[in-house]
């Protein structure tokens, strides 16, 4: 009889230290949860506004006002070192369509 009691006491506290553990880690994961969310609302915003202002920058610059002085001339043109490729571009055909 006292066995049995022994094991009874035993099982209550496997129980117990079972629901406790349980319970802890269940309180650490919304605790994790929560810490989270509470961080990006309060991190997410300030990286998101420093994306969209990098990209704001970007599409602006190119209609920024240039700052070259009125009358000087620059040529803007596309060199080509390959000039195999232009010398040997075969010639014109003009086809006529027969009936």
């Amino acid at each position: 009889m006292a066995a049995k009691k022994v094991l009874l006491i035993k099982m209550n506290l496997f129980v117990l230290l079972y629901i406790t553990n349980f319970l802890r880690t269940l309180f650490y994961i919304v605790l994790i949860y929560y810490g989270i969310r509470f961080i990006t609302r309060l991190i997410l915003p300030i990286f998101v506004n420093k994306g969209i202002q990098q990209k704001m920058y970007e599409q602006q610059r190119p209609y920024q006002r240039n700052t070259r002085i009125e009358g000087e001339v620059t040529i803007e043109s596309k060199n080509s070192n390959n000039r195999y490729s232009q010398q040997n571009q075969g010639e014109y055909v003009d086809f006529e369509e027969v009936e």
